[in-house]
């Protein structure tokens, strides 16, 4: 349940004067004229009791872009950014307030407001990629929502350094509905002045929208692999099971069901280890895996042999890619762009930088984060398909690419730099394979 509304009543200036001589008192040591409410009184003393009064904020540094990107990919946030943003635009709209994003430890992933209210926020530190946890910069709606595990709005004084009493902020935490684990905060902050009883309300009720439509999506990714695996797991015979990216079971067949096994932080074809299995044999599916107990009595490197993967775009209307492993095959249909990002990697097998992508795709080499966030979404798609730093088709893959018999028909809706140059220069690509 979120914090009740912070108790300004009708006149916050008169709360406002209020809590800067309890604040004063407080840090002081003195007696203080009030109480403040039971979320801040307890995110003070945490940091009275770690000294940060005595001391400068922690200046930790703010993570570079090439950093930000990885944060942003790892927290599991960018598939609500779009909720959030919607469910929160009456708030930002008036050009007085800034929405923010940040991930489980408090760090700045995404911010969007009126340039006025984001230079005011430039000056205070707060910007993309910066610590905003409880430890960093004391008492705020970010951190302290991250501590106390809900919902926050800290007003004016209530925040712990003195810099920051010129504002106001509400903060919500999201978790993630598989595990109940907090991975991140949702936030709008502003001038002290523009504080609103309601405003600690609406934030919650956006992170709650997030959590459910993270929910919705992770449902619709099980049941897309379920139908995918099924009838594979069918036609093995054998014990097996189906996981998506992140371990969580979609099907299983003659084995103990689990709701989720763990998976190696670097995951590929072939044959793994794995924690609660033992010794497993590993195939590629769309959106994660294919997983059985590997034989005693099989041969090792059988299961180390490449991925068959056939990039066919040779019907104009359908781009997909094939997958053909020992049980069996499966074929995806491809966006455009994916499409042309895939044919992009065959076109240079030797890798592209996400600069290089990008002007691979947009003409403009600027653009890599777009880049990024479809390579994110592909690589999660094809997990073990694609490498990075370079961008490539990984190693353990054997790509064929399908063209139609006139390359001027290649992908015909594409505008892309890259594709207009394959159309017109006919030179097949150089992976291992062939056409």
């Amino acid at each position: 349940m979120p914090e009740p509304a912070v108790a300004v009543g009708e006149d916050p200036r008169s709360y406002a004067r209020l809590m800067s001589a309890v604040y004063d008192a407080t840090m002081a040591g003195a007696r203080a004229p009030a109480r403040p409410r039971e979320v801040i009184g307890a995110s003070w003393q945490r940091l009275i009791a770690s000294g940060l009064q005595d001391r400068a904020a922690d200046s930790d540094p703010v993570v570079e872009t090439g950093g930000l990107e990885m944060l942003r990919r790892a927290s599991g946030l960018m598939e609500v950014l779009d909720e959030i943003s919607h469910g929160l635009e009456s708030l930002v709209a008036d050009g007085d307030n800034i929405l923010v994003v940040a991930d489980a430890k408090g760090r700045v992933l995404w911010r969007s407001g009126s340039p006025s209210v984001l230079m005011n926020a430039d000056r205070l530190g707060f910007v993309e990629g910066a610590n905003w946890g409880e430890g960093a910069v004391g008492t705020n709606a970010i951190g302290t929502a991250l501590v106390s595990q809900r919902a926050v709005q800290v007003f004016s004084a209530e925040h712990f350094l003195r810099s920051h009493h010129s504002w106001t902020c509400a903060g919500a935490p999201i978790r993630d509905p598989r595990t109940g684990q907090v991975i991140g905060v949702v936030d709008v902050s502003g001038p002290a002045a523009t504080v609103h009883p309601t405003t600690i309300a609406l934030v919650d009720a956006v992170a709650r929208l997030a959590e459910s439509h993270l929910r919705q999506e992770h449902d619709r990714t099980l049941n897309r692999l379920r139908a995918l695996a099924a009838p594979i797991l069918a036609r093995m015979g054998m014990p097996a099971l189906a996981v998506d990216t992140e371990g969580w079971v979609a099907a299983v067949d003659a084995m103990p069901l689990h709701n989720r096994i763990l998976l190696p932080e670097q995951m590929g074809p072939g044959r793994v280890r794995l924690a609660t299995l033992g010794m497993c044999a590993v195939e590629p599916l769309p959106g994660g895996w294919l997983v059985r107990p590997a034989r005693a009595d099989e041969d090792a490197g059988a299961q180390d042999r490449p991925a068959q993967v056939t990039l066919d775009v040779s019907d104009p209307d359908r781009p997909s890619l094939i997958m053909v492993g020992e049980f069996g095959s499966w074929r995806h249909d491809l966006s455009l762009r994916h499409a042309e990002i895939l044919c992009a990697l065959a076109l240079s097998p030797q890798g592209r930088s996400a600069p290089q992508l990008a002007d691979d795709l947009y003409g403009d080499r600027s653009r890599v984060v777009t880049v990024r966030a479809e390579m994110s979404r592909l690589r999660k798609q094809f997990a073990g398909l694609l490498a990075a730093q370079p961008y490539r088709f990984a190693g353990a893959v054997e790509l064929q690419v399908r063209y139609p018999a006139d390359r001027r028909m290649l992908l015909p809706p594409s505008n892309a730099p890259a594709i207009r140059t394959a159309r017109t220069a006919g030179a097949s690509p150089t992976p291992t394979g062939g056409q």
